[in-house]
């Protein structure tokens, strides 16, 4: 089958590269900039103890060939209005669309685009990040990919893929409710990310101070309820892990958000946490805390667009 993954970022470049490397038909759409770097340096994956480097097959919007087997949409969330324009050429009647972001939201826009038989729900967990260089940098072993039907079940299509997908170099798995495993990663994400911003530190950061030991289980009670009152309650064995998580001393632990939030870039705060505070609300559901890091995270992206708007105007030649 021809692959194509949309974005090679941290995790996209990462598990297309995974695929390459294990002889799958492989093609990269991305921005004219990224691949300038691609080209240049090649697609690098450090860390952990092993420096890999693949020249990648490349494509930007304009130059898509035709229609693919499976897309992987791997941009974050803020990415996906344009990413959906790039990628429609390569989509047609017997493409696969699988989409690695966060939250919920996004799976109502590709199914309004795609339609929702062209679209199975997908959850990623890996450990990277971007260097300066641009390369893909291994913060952990942690690498699986979760695929299933929307409507729930298995299917034939669904075991094609994961064949194809399998022996990659990472986890794959099939989800007989994936739409369930979905917002479970959302109450993870969401409650690492709302402990980082709320103590700018991370997990051992909060761990540190008098009291930090309770917010995270606090933020991901807040979280489970939320999920538990949209119909996806969260198995006990499966939030005791969080709250585990989230109290580790001495842990380095934070959220991609996290970083992106401290670098002074965009963070996906309105997919990850507005989307899931207007639900808690239109579900009578009390989140104090995580409504606190919505409204935090909203004050830095105005910060952000502030920035923007008196950067253009100062850059806007006088008449």
């Amino acid at each position: 089958m021809r692959i194509l993954v949309v974005g090679a970022g941290a995790t996209g470049g990462y598990f297309g590269a995974q695929l390459q490397q294990a002889g799958r038909d492989v093609t990269f759409l991305v921005r004219s900039r990224r691949a300038d770097v691609l080209r240049e340096r090649g697609l690098r994956i450090t860390g952990l103890g092993t420096d890999t480097v693949l020249t990648p097959r490349l494509l930007t919007a304009a130059d898509v060939d035709g229609h693919y087997d499976i897309v992987l949409v791997s941009v974050k969330a803020t990415a996906l209005p344009a990413a959906l324009d790039d990628v429609s050429a390569a989509v047609g009647p017997r493409t696969t669309v699988i989409p690695f972001l966060n939250g919920m939201a996004h799976m109502d826009a590709l199914n309004e685009r795609f339609g929702q038989d062209a679209v199975l729900g997908g959850v990623v967990r890996v450990l990277t990040t971007l260097d300066a260089e641009g390369d893909i940098v291994r913060l952990g072993a942690l690498a699986e990919i979760v695929v299933g039907e929307q409507r729930g079940g298995t299917s034939q299509r669904v075991a094609q893929i994961a064949e194809v997908l399998s022996g990659a170099g990472f986890d794959l798995s099939v989800s007989p409710d994936i739409r369930a495993a979905m917002w479970h990663k959302w109450v993870f994400i969401s409650t690492l990310g709302a402990l980082n911003t709320l103590v700018r530190g991370s997990v051992g950061d909060a761990m540190a101070a008098p009291g930090g030991d309770r917010l995270g289980p606090q933020i991901a009670a807040e979280a489970a309820a939320v999920a538990a009152a949209a119909g996806y309650p969260v198995p006990t064995q499966t939030l005791d892990t969080v709250r585990a998580f989230m109290t580790r001393p001495g842990s380095a632990d934070t959220a991609s958000l996290y970083r992106d939030l401290v670098a002074g870039q965009p963070t996906e705060a309105e997919q990850i946490f507005g989307d899931l505070t207007a639900r808690a609300r239109a579900l009578g559901v009390p989140t104090p805390l995580l409504d606190a890091t919505t409204v935090a995270l909203r004050v830095h992206e105005q910060r952000l667009e502030r920035h923007d708007t008196i950067a253009t105007v100062a850059s806007t030649p006088a008449r």
